[in-house]
């Protein structure tokens, strides 16, 4: 059974889908939660809060996929195609919520903003590392792996939100092409 928090989450996901976030009210996610106010505001202080939560709850999801896909590879090329592979399926898998992170709360202000770089470091990181790592096994040339983890970023980026304006191409299909080209892109057999 879900709890209050995991309901008022879960209508709040389904309400901005709906309304978009600007139009969406605390009101909606209670009707949408069958909760109360007090019980969505003993959770969360603001509905940006509300919303800042469903970019954790994404993260995390995001990171367990990723950890969990990595943890089954050898190698750093492996894991990284393996990291690849988790997001894009993660991102297919919650479209409504990508949707919402990626293209609904381009103007949230600072706080997101802030939020969105955490998330957006935490994945870096963990690129650059196994890059890195990729390169000190001489699986791939040396190369600046700061800059290669962004324009993975900014490909990975640039796919997800054609797919959210337009549903194609299948993101789940994209995995090998993209894959393919990135691997190339540093120098990768």
């Amino acid at each position: 059974m879900a709890t209050t928090r995991e309901r008022i989450l879960d209508a709040a996901l389904e309400v901005f889908a709906g309304r978009g976030y600007h139009r969406a009210s605390v009101d909606d996610i209670v009707r949408a939660s069958g909760t109360s106010k007090g019980a969505v505001y003993h959770h969360f202080a603001t509905k940006q809060a509300v919303f800042l939560a469903l970019v954790d709850d994404f993260s995390a999801r995001l990171a367990t996929a990723v950890a969990s896909t990595i943890a089954s590879r050898q190698g750093a090329l492996a894991k990284v195609q393996g990291a690849l592979e988790a997001a894009l399926t993660t991102f297919a898998d919650n479209q409504a919520l990508a949707r919402l992170i990626l293209l609904e709360a381009v103007s949230l202000g600072p706080l997101y903003e802030a939020k969105r770089a955490e998330v957006h470091d935490r994945f870096a990181a963990l690129i650059r590392a196994y890059l890195d790592e990729a390169a000190a096994e001489r699986s791939i040339p040396p190369l600046d792996t700061h800059v290669a983890t962004l324009v993975w970023l900014g490909a990975v980026n640039e796919v997800v939100v054609q797919w959210l304006h337009s549903g194609k191409p299948d993101l789940r299909g994209t995995v090998p092409e993209l894959t393919r080209l990135l691997l190339r892109s540093i120098g990768a057999a």
